[in-house]
């Protein structure tokens, strides 16, 4: 879970691709819509959309699992989805952890687009696209420390919980389930820059001004927004409940966000999507940075398990057949989260990953995709969230295994 990810060998493509696949099966039944054939903007979209909700033949008792199959017929179409779960859990409150950081960061930057700043950019000294890959690699990149929960936290400071929240609902996802929202923090205090002058890159807009003082509120707790972990409404979940369906729509709208966009976060450009991903404009000039660079391989396990014809038993090997089989073109996207709660007494772990699959050779083997994923095992311990892990690729290998079948299962 802690392990530096495996990176594709191909570092020069800096987009997020969709593959190529059939929104129809050979009996011409419609399999995946689009968005205008949804209407996202209407609540209840999740009855309107191509869904199968038990497809994965897994209990819920062995953990949630989402995934979002994307395809795309031409250049000028609009991507199509299909929604596929496990003993309908797509719609259960749990706790997201860490997971739920990325969230933090599309409030944020919404929030400096309104101000008409962007993501290419520094807040005093620290560059936006360092510290969105510190808080994925968990380790320092350029100027940001590694503090993942103190520089979460403050992007969930700029961004405000009463915006974030909203964001589930009317203000963007128009979701239907209640009791989904932002209102907590990631540990005890938030990152502090030596200055909150916003700095813009180089190659930003001249119009504006160079630099522009940021008047935010920084203390957690002094945002009216703000609820304690055991609020009256809060219950077990805590103050950022979530469902495999809020997180995997929130981020695959994310990942459309150019593709897609009748769907599009109302705020954010293309630049700040591509910083979220990859850490474009980053300071050390990483190819591969933002979310590329989020710890973990169980999701890169599975795959290359799935696809490879011999067991795969060590990152070396997956590196081996995802490259080989992907043409080194292959890419995930990934924040994991995990603890243990004294409140569920329980050891939890939770992913949340968008996947490029293109197969150089193969349309029928090529694929993208959104997961989100939790699991639970009792007793809250460090050792049991390593428990909760293997359970974790556990529950991955089987999802993607079934996944994989898509064609052979629909088609």
């Amino acid at each position: 879970m802690n392990a530096k990810p495996i990176l594709p060998n191909n570092t020069n493509i800096l987009e997020l691709s969709i593959v190529n696949g059939h929104s129809h099966n050979k009996n011409n039944q419609t399999l995946h819509l689009n968005s205008k054939q949804v209407d996202y903007s209407k609540q209840g979209w999740e009855q309107r959309i191509a869904h199968d909700w038990t497809f994965f033949d897994i209990p819920a008792a062995e953990g949630r699992l989402l995934i979002i199959d994307i395809s795309k017929s031409a250049a000028n179409e609009l991507p199509t989805y299909r929604y596929l779960a496990n003993d309908n859990t797509q719609n259960q409150l749990y706790e997201p952890w860490s997971s739920s950081k990325i969230f933090a960061y599309t409030g944020a930057m919404a929030q400096l687009r309104k101000l008409g700043l962007s993501s290419n950019g520094s807040i005093g000294e620290h560059n936006i696209a360092d510290m969105i890959t510190s808080i994925n690699s968990y380790e320092p990149f350029g100027k940001a420390d590694g503090n993942s929960n103190a520089l979460a936290t403050f992007f969930a400071n700029l961004a405000t919980r009463d915006y974030l929240t909203d964001l589930f609902y009317d203000n963007w996802l128009n979701l239907s389930t209640p009791n989904i929202y932002f209102r907590g923090a990631y540990g005890p205090s938030a990152f502090e820059p030596l200055s909150y002058t916003f700095n813009h890159a180089i190659n930003t807009i001249a119009s504006n001004p160079s630099t522009i003082e940021l008047n935010m509120n920084n203390i957690a707790t002094d945002d009216p927004g703000y609820l304690p972990y055991r609020c009256e409404k809060c219950g077990l979940t805590g103050n950022k409940p979530m469902t495999t369906l809020a997180q995997a729509e929130w981020l695959k709208r994310l990942a459309m966000h150019q593709s897609d966009p009748v769907t599009a976060h109302p705020e954010l450009a293309q630049e700040d999507i591509l910083n979220l991903f990859y850490g474009k404009d980053n300071s050390q000039k990483s190819p591969l940075a933002g979310m590329t660079s989020g710890i973990s391989n169980m999701l890169q396990m599975a795959i290359a398990s799935n696809i490879s014809d011999t067991e795969i038993n060590d990152t070396t090997e997956a590196k081996i057949a995802l490259d080989t089989h992907y043409d080194g073109k292959w890419r995930v996207f990934q924040k994991i989260g995990w603890g243990p709660s004294e409140t569920r007494s329980t050891s939890e772990n939770v992913v949340l990953a968008y996947v490029s699959l293109p197969h150089p050779h193969d349309p029928k083997q090529s694929r993208s995709f959104v997961v989100a994923a939790q699991v639970a095992v009792p007793e809250a311990s460090e050792a049991n969230v390593t428990k909760a892990g293997q359970k974790m690729q556990t529950l991955l290998n089987r999802g993607i295994a079934r996944y994989m079948q898509l064609f052979d299962i629909y088609f």
